[in-house]
């Protein structure tokens, strides 16, 4: 396996079970509550502007699992792409490029919203797949 490779695979794979831990913080713990009782009591009674049909709660429940679902979405396209047909990626501008835009994307909302950990994960991620795409430069 090529050191470009092992790379993005590395950077696919941190995405992958950052979230997934996501995915199971949110529907399994309680960690997404607010410190305060009141606060998510009164996400779950108030309704959007935008429709009467779904809460605040909802909504923020359904955003944190699509969020998950669009980082393990990285990993499980990128794992098998880079492992089983890397020249597809190594011939394409797009799927060269592509993880660096995404992690640089998350790297930007992680900074500015997030907090430390998924920080440095998607800091992390986003290195190896700078690296991956330097080294494929290079060769």
């Amino acid at each position: 396996m090529l050191l470009e490779q092992i790379f993005l695979i590395s950077g696919a794979g941190i995405f992958g079970i950052l979230g997934f831990l996501h995915l199971l913080l949110t529907f399994f713990t309680d960690k997404f509550d607010s410190y305060d009782p009141e606060v998510t009591q009164r996400m779950k009674d108030a309704t959007l502007a935008l429709t009467k049909q779904t809460s605040m709660w909802r909504a923020w429940v359904g955003f944190n699992a699509s969020h998950s679902l669009g980082a393990i979405l990285v990993a499980a396209f990128y794992i098998p792409l880079t492992s089983f047909h890397f020249n597809i990626i190594q011939q394409s501008l797009w799927f060269t490029l592509l993880p660096v835009f995404i992690g640089v994307s998350y790297l930007y909302l992680a900074n500015k919203y997030w907090f430390n950990l998924p920080f440095w994960g998607i800091f992390v991620a986003t290195l190896c797949f700078a690296l991956s795409v330097l080294k494929l430069t290079i060769t």
